[in-house]
């Protein structure tokens, strides 16, 4: 992505108006095709990063890191090289087709490269990370050299108009490279065939530049440029635009936070903030070179922007309420009533919200870099100064980027850490201020400091936290932000009925009520009492609640217990759960703080059970444990007879979606079985071994005082009513699936899958209990088969009712009343739903 992407604000000084080499307009147009490209590149590389060295934190900030430490070295190399270049048109068009070829070989090895880089990642750490980051970092090099470059071909007249225009020509392509490949292309095309469309959007560039280097003779009689040293002025100015940088992607960090009351996990969400935040960048820049003529001392401008920026961020934030939840409401009923669409309403809340909170002061900073370009960049130098104004820019970036994240943030808080941040935005305001003739601006860039200083001392620091959802009919029992994500326990009810909530990034990942108990000790428990052998080891991906993990300690005879999680703010928070048998403290559970993918990339460890309850498969990022490359992984890391437990809820996802996660499994292990844990979730176990349902060896298990008691509180009270919760073997998950395609990291539909239907769980929990048949028990099922008929007719009873109410028919459920409070006096599930709570 060309360095003029996500971080910037900028320099350079009005030079004499020669006419320029070729026109500005189409070069902009170039920049389009190289914006979007660029973009589209770093999303899918983020996206495979993250197969690679897992979604934590630390290791993607890495690894984006090395991407934009490529830009900055392009921005300052090639900046300097096209100003040698007495043909700066084609040495362009040779950057977009070095881009295009490179930028298809990184894709084509990170989509293979994640069992090699563990592997030399075992034996040599430093310099697999190392071999990583170089190849990260290697096509970035020739994208930062995309705007110097043709700042160098439109002339020395105007460079801070015609440095605005690319920019936000730059910019705007790379809104399009936000956008299209989570709401067109990687659902059409998979992930390599994105990569494809965005090389052929560096191709066609590079095609645009050569045939208008062939019909621009004068670009080549403008010759190389004569040496030039930069004054003073342009190293302070792009100093302070360093700074400005690393302030701007602070925000960008801050604001991921900000968003989250009002956004959702999908990628969507993520996509249109990202759009906003570009649109607000070209806008600035734009509107800068429309009205440059009017700007005469740029010192000024820079300096009232830069300082605004901040100021503007933190009155946002002091602003946000529930009043937004209405302007989204409104905004998205109108979009939905004009297109009739669910998604385009969806994506609408999430641009209001996105617009409230970081449009304001993007447009300002989008505004800086054309100003600073007029400071800092000599005309006959202007590649070298574009450049080293975006490199510097860029490297700011970074630094901003890693200290906030993962030092102020954890310690500060994301409200405090806007305060530093607009307080040193205003100090910046203030040193260029000083640079400027005019007193004024000094006055106003102290003034707009002081008012960041009084508006971050009113403001208080658990504001975000009063915003979240739940925290408004509820009680905040815990609340912790950190570069990870947002990890807050809200607690509800009061009594007997009292129950917590787990919100991670805003959104109600699980709790401790009664439903959430009985699929999550299910989770464990279920596929170690089916299992064929006996199983001495077990692995959770995901803590949550600590229901799972702790249901695991209720099995005698397992030797390992180990959990992986990626926030450490859940497994602070895992203590304040009911029924994880103390989890949150037990010696013998070993707790690895890693993405579950990344856990198996880098041991070797095998196990009898892997269990997975992770977030549901639509959310961003979430998909890498859902496909079946992933199965295949596990797969590898089972014992013989080892069984992998993949958790399948039933409300998040279309039926269509439904069908495409069951195929991606069942594509994997030979041998599958269903079983429905709770009415909205259901449980998918696969072995690459056979799977037989021995009656007296589950009998055993079952008799176990711990074990039993911990199945019985949750209205599993019997082999026979375990049994009943069987639905079917693979054969019927293959009807199910029919010709649905597997979700596989190439193709990770469902991660882009379109808006869930309204009470989808009447569609596609009677699609999956049509397939049910008798428990395959053999010798020893008839013993058991009246006793686990009346059990499945309990839940039948239940299940229809329940679907009944979803449907609207009270009336079916009211009739049923009578018979399920029979039933629930002995079965604590039926009972706490006749209770009349719904805490789902």
């Amino acid at each position: 992505m060309s360095s003029s992407l996500r971080n910037m604000p900028a320099q350079a000084s009005a030079g004499t108006r020669a006419r320029p080499a070729v026109g500005l307009w189409a070069p902009a147009g170039l920049l389009v095709f190289s914006g979007a490209a660029a973009l589209i590149f770093q999303i899918l590389w983020i996206k495979q990063l993250s197969l690679i060295v897992g979604v934590e934190v630390h290791a993607i900030a890495v690894a984006v890191s090395a991407f934009f430490f490529g830009l900055a070295l392009g921005s300052a190399w090639l900046g300097r090289l096209a100003d040698r270049s007495a043909r700066p048109l084609r040495l362009y068009a040779g950057i977009e087709l070095g881009v295009a070829l490179l930028a298809l070989g990184v894709t084509w090895a990170l989509a293979h490269g994640a069992p090699l880089f563990a592997r030399a990642e075992q034996a040599w750490s430093w310099l697999a990370w190392l071999a990583m980051l170089a190849v990260v970092a290697i096509p970035p090099i020739l994208m930062g050299g995309t705007l110097p470059v043709l700042l160098r071909a439109c002339g020395a007249g105007q460079v801070g108009r015609a440095g605005g225009v690319l920019y936000a020509a730059n910019t705007a392509g790379a809104i399009a490279g936000a956008l299209l490949p989570a709401f067109v292309l990687i659902p059409a095309y998979g992930v390599f065939g994105t990569a494809c469309v965005a090389a052929g959007l560096n191709l066609a560039a590079a095609a645009g530049a050569w045939a208008l280097q062939r019909q621009a003779p004068a670009a080549a009689r403008e010759g190389p440029a004569g040496a030039q040293a930069l004054s003073s002025e342009a190293w302070l100015a792009i100093g302070l635009y360093s700074a400005a940088g690393a302030i701007a992607m602070g925000y960008e960090v801050l604001w991921s936070q900000m968003v989250v009351p009002f956004m959702s996990t999908r990628t969507f969400a993520f996509s249109v903030v990202l759009a906003v935040y570009l649109a607000g960048l070209a806008l600035g820049a734009a509107l800068y070179a429309r009205w440059e003529r009017r700007f005469r001392d740029p010192w000024r401008v820079f300096a009232l922007l830069i300082a605004g920026a901040g100021v503007a961020a933190l009155l946002e934030v002091a602003l946000l309420g529930p009043w937004l939840i209405d302007a989204q409401s409104l905004a998205e009923a109108a979009v939905r009533h004009w297109s009739d669409s669910g998604l385009a309403g969806m994506s609408a809340r999430f641009a209001v919200v996105a617009a409230v909170v970081v449009l304001v002061p993007t447009l300002l900073l989008g505004a800086a870099f054309p100003a600073v370009l007029r400071i800092a960049v000599p005309p006959a130098r202007r590649g070298q100064g574009a450049g080293l104004v975006l490199a510097g820019n860029t490297l700011g970036g970074i630094a901003g980027t890693l200290v906030v994240a993962f030092v102020l943030l954890p310690r500060l808080g994301t409200v405090r850490s806007l305060v530093l941040l607009a307080a040193a935005a205003c100090a910046i305001g203030i040193a260029a201020a000083w640079r400027s003739p005019a007193p004024m601006a000094r006055a106003v860039s102290a003034a707009l400091l002081g008012s960041a200083l009084i508006l971050g001392w009113a403001l208080p620091s658990d504001h975000l936290a009063r915003l979240l959802p739940g925290a408004k009919d509820g009680k905040l029992v815990f609340y912790e932000e950190s570069q990870g994500g947002t990890v807050a326990v809200v607690e509800r009810g009061a009594g007997e009925r009292r129950f917590r909530r787990l919100y991670i990034q805003g959104v109600s990942n699980s709790g401790d009520a009664m439903p959430s108990l009985r699929y999550m000790r299910l989770q464990a428990l279920l596929p170690l009492i089916v299992h064929a052998g006996e199983p001495r080891s077990a692995l959770v991906i995901g803590y949550g609640t600590g229901i799972t993990a702790g249901a695991l300690s209720r099995y005698p005879g397992l030797d390992r217990r180990v959990v992986a999680e990626l926030l450490p703010g859940v497994l602070r928070a895992g203590a304040l759960f009911q029924g994880s048998f103390g989890a949150a403290n037990d010696p013998g559970l070993d707790r690895r703080l890693r993405d579950g993918r990344r856990e198996l990339l880098a041991s070797q460890e095998r196990y009898d059970l892997i269990t997975l309850e992770p977030p549901p498969p639509s959310a961003a990022g979430v998909v890498n444990l859902y496909s079946s490359d992933f199965y295949q992984l596990a797969a590898a890391r089972l014992n013989p007879q080892g069984v992998v437990a993949q958790w399948l809820p039933l409300p998040t996802q279309n039926l269509d979606d439904t069908r495409a996660l069951v195929a991606s499994f069942i594509a994997v292990f030979p041998h599958a079985t269903l079983w429905t844990t709770e009415l909205h979730e259901m449980l998918l176990i696969g072995s690459l071994q056979p799977m037989s349902l021995d009656a007296g060896r589950i009998t055993g298990r079952m008799a176990q005082p711990r074990l039993r008691q911990a199945l019985a509180d949750v209205g599993v009270g019997s082999p026979a009513a375990l049994l009943a919760t069987w639905v079917t073997d693979r054969e019927g998950l293959a009807r199910f699936a029919g010709d649905a395609p597997p979700v596989t990291d190439d193709r990770p539909a469902i991660e882009y899958a379109a808006w869930v239907r309204p009470r989808e769980i009447v569609r596609t929990l009677p699609a999956l209990l049509a397939l049910r048949g008798e428990p395959p028990l053999g010798a020893d099922g008839p013993a058991l088969s009246a006793e686990i008929e009346n059990e499945r007719g309990a839940l039948d009873l239940f299940y229809r009712s329940a679907l009944a109410a979803y449907r609207g028919n009270r009336e079916e459920w009211a009739g049923n009343a009578g018979a399920l409070a029979q039933l629930a006096q002995a079965n604590p599930y039926l009972r706490w739903f006749m209770a009349g709570t719904d805490s789902r």
